[in-house]
């Protein structure tokens, strides 16, 4: 009979010895016993994937609003592409696969209907309450907010996922963000990796839904080295070629360049600083995954031509607009009138003592932009059925 091998032995033989390893795990706020087949990390991805909040990512905006085209990407597509280049990453840094994908899925749950815009608005509204970030608010999410155990409210992730989730892409300390979470160390390299892997996805998507919705002019990209270099290499090759099939292999050799060069970064920041265990990685003040300095130029200008061609385009700002108008008048009908809520909710203010600004504030923070379109006629639409 083949002797078995433990999840532990596995990860000990697998993993470099600064990778995070699922049964050395700070643990979970309730206890749980372990699963015979599956480790910590593997259980919190399953939990975030099986969530509602992680269901509603499909009608949430990335850029554009869901009803504007079938193959433009959600927030949930967005979040499927962030954890697959971070498994590839962690990969080839022999870092723990499960941890950084599990970081990855669960890293926009907090997001509320119509992107950034809709965040803004929030925060302008909780502003005497406390605030809003899409950080924090994922971290409330899995920890409160769901309910799908009887003992406990959220999912019960281990630590190290929750603080992966409340420390994404900030060097700063984030509302919620307290020393539960070591708020002064950088977290493990499968987390810092899941920020650089956020911005390698959404760059270079938005380059191709820009391209796709016709709001970038191809002839504009040529000033971006990023995108020139490739493209010009892909059309001497396949002169013939259509462009979107020349737009697509571009983007995949940008994709290619950043990962790696990435991974040989970290690669060389690891030998120079000697790092030999998890306990190296968060003893440094910043965090070990970037670009080097010649890719974060390069990328640097990739995300100003975005800016300004693309987050900045009329369309986009119409819709932030018309956003910003829907947030508004569904929170402040919501305050006026609390009865407009769902019947839980109602009552969670008048009978737990739970602040009303902060339920309505989940309330529209857990809406797709299709329910909330759809709310906002309910209410203000005269001739709508509520």
């Amino acid at each position: 009979m083949t002797k078995k091998i433990s999840f532990a032995e596995l990860e000990a033989m697998r993993l470099a010895p600064y990778a995070s390893k699922s049964f050395e795990t700070k643990g979970r706020r309730h206890r749980e016993a372990e699963h015979p087949f599956r480790t910590p990390f593997q259980r919190d991805r399953d939990r975030i994937i099986h969530s509602n909040a992680f269901r509603r990512l499909e009608y949430k905006t990335q850029v554009f609003v869901y009803h504007e085209g079938d193959h433009y990407r959600t927030r949930l597509t967005h979040t499927i592409e962030v954890a697959q280049i971070s498994r590839t990453i962690a990969r080839a840094l022999e870092l723990n696969e499960d941890l950084s994908e599990a970081i990855a899925l669960a890293h926009d749950l907090g997001h509320p209907p119509f992107g950034h815009s809709g965040e803004k608005v929030l925060d302008r509204l909780m502003k005497d309450h406390g605030g809003f970030e899409h950080n924090g608010h994922s971290l409330r999410i899995v920890q409160e907010l769901e309910k799908r155990y009887p003992a406990f409210d959220g999912l019960n992730l281990t630590w190290e996922v929750r603080e992966g989730i409340v420390k994404h892409n900030s060097e700063h300390d984030r509302p919620g963000m307290n020393d539960d979470y070591e708020k002064d160390r950088p977290p493990c390299l499968e987390a810092q990796i899941v920020d650089i892997a956020d911005e390698i996805a959404y760059n270079n998507h938005d380059i191709d839904d820009g391209l796709l919705s016709e709001m970038i002019d191809p002839d504009a990209l040529k000033g971006v080295e990023l995108w020139n270099g490739y493209f010009n290499e892909i059309k001497a090759a396949h002169p013939d070629a259509d462009f979107k099939i020349l737009k697509y292999q571009t983007i995949v050799r940008i994709i290619n360049a950043q990962v790696t060069d990435l991974v040989d970064t970290v690669r060389a920041a690891i030998e120079e600083k000697g790092i030999k265990s998890l306990a190296d990685v968060r003893a440094g003040k910043k965090a070990i995954a970037r670009f080097s300095p010649a890719m974060e130029k390069k990328n640097r200008q990739l995300k100003k031509f975005l800016y300004e061609n693309l987050y900045r385009h009329h369309r986009v700002e119409r819709m932030a607009d018309k956003a910003e108008r829907i947030v508004t008048e569904l929170f402040n009908a919501y305050k006026r009138a609390p009865r407009l809520l769902p019947p839980r909710l109602c009552s969670l203010i008048e009978h737990s003592g739970r602040e009303k600004h902060r339920v309505i504030c989940d309330h529209i923070a857990g809406m797709t932009d299709r329910f909330a379109l759809d709310e906002y006629k309910k209410l203000f639409d005269p001739y709508e059925k509520v």
